[in-house]
């Protein structure tokens, strides 16, 4: 495992563990549809939901993503000292500057375990996607997120939560190193530009359309990216190129 330099990037990294956490308190959503008067089944049905969790005055985006981290560590009994990235992703913000990972490193001070690259990430529900890794070290990735909506439809969806992912080599669920495909465009569908309130500006038709959109666009993008790659020389040695699929990290190329 992590610890010591390897010579060669460590086979099938991915997530070795990952620990989910919800609050304790919940609405049950039978009681939001006569609440809001709506049919029964509204919620329960036809979105499937049953509960809906939300946060006491004691907890805040800080302590769910403390709560879900020690958690990780202690069912893992994963040392803190092989620890060397450590990131956040969460678009609740309760500080203009301090970064929830300044306040997850707390768990390490007793180890004396400082020297952990990684910030926090704010991209809506994109948050916290990376790669970046040194090839010796444990990574830590923590997202969370407490969604607050106005009332009206969009109410009923408000949640949160918590996870906690603990990434290394030999990973059960391995993750494709150096290939993979983004797509970003400035849209507003969901922001929260009014600083005196933590709901969101939403419209849901467009939000709908540019996550299919974008989701189109990526696996258009990766197909092309692995088409690429077995044409530059991954050998194929000139010949022709078929119908591509992927199966881990394994290539399967028929005719």
């Amino acid at each position: 495992g992590p610890g010591k330099k390897q010579d060669a990037w460590p086979k099938d990294v991915g997530i070795l563990a990952l620990e989910v956490y919800f609050p304790a308190q919940y609405v049950d959503q039978t009681d939001m549809e006569k609440f809001n008067s709506v049919e029964a089944g509204k919620y329960t049905v036809g979105m499937g939901q049953t509960q809906t969790g939300f946060c006491s005055v004691q907890e805040g985006i800080n302590s769910l993503c403390l709560t879900v981290v020690q958690q990780l560590t202690e069912r893992t009994k994963l040392p803190r000292e092989p620890v060397g990235r450590l990131e956040a992703g969460t678009e609740t913000i309760i500080d203009k500057s301090k970064a929830v990972k300044t306040v997850l490193v707390e768990l390490f001070q007793d180890s004396g375990n400082t020297d952990m690259e990684g910030i926090d990430t704010t991209s809506a529900c994109y948050g916290d996607t990376s790669s970046s890794w040194d090839g010796t070290h444990y990574a830590l990735v923590a997202c969370g997120d407490i969604a607050v909506y106005s009332s009206g439809n969009i109410h009923r969806t408000g949640r949160a939560g918590a996870v906690a992912m603990l990434v290394g080599p030999k990973g059960p669920l391995a993750l494709e190193r150096g290939l993979r495909a983004t797509h970003m465009e400035n849209v507003y569908d969901f922001y929260k530009a009014d600083m005196t309130s933590e709901c969101p500006q939403l419209d849901g038709k467009l939000s709908i359309q540019r996550y299919l959109r974008a989701l189109d666009r990526c696996y258009m993008l990766y197909r092309q990216k692995i088409q690429n790659k077995w044409e530059q020389g991954m050998g194929l040695r000139g010949q022709k190129v078929g119908t591509l699929f992927t199966r881990g990290q394994e290539y399967v190329l028929t005719s």
